[in-house]
């Protein structure tokens, strides 16, 4: 049978290469997910520290002083 199935049965004897494999990928999702949450929390400041009547729009100074504080 080709197909899902199959690559479990072809890898048996890869099983602690196949260990590695996901266990790299979940290293790489949890640093995705912590610079997620970095830029966020660095969002929420900028936000917070620049914003001075949260509304519909930003006034110019507002505009001004987010894109100056918002790192690049």
């Amino acid at each position: 049978m080709d197909g899902f199935g199959s690559d479990f049965s072809s890898s048996a004897g890869s099983g602690k290469m196949d260990t590695e494999h996901i266990m790299e990928q979940v290293k790489v999702q949890i640093a995705v997910a912590n610079a997620q949450e970095l830029l966020q929390r660095l969002t929420d400041k900028c936000f917070r520290k620049c914003i001075d009547k949260p509304g519909g729009t930003l006034d110019n100074s507002e505009q001004v002083r987010y894109l100056l504080y918002l790192p690049l």
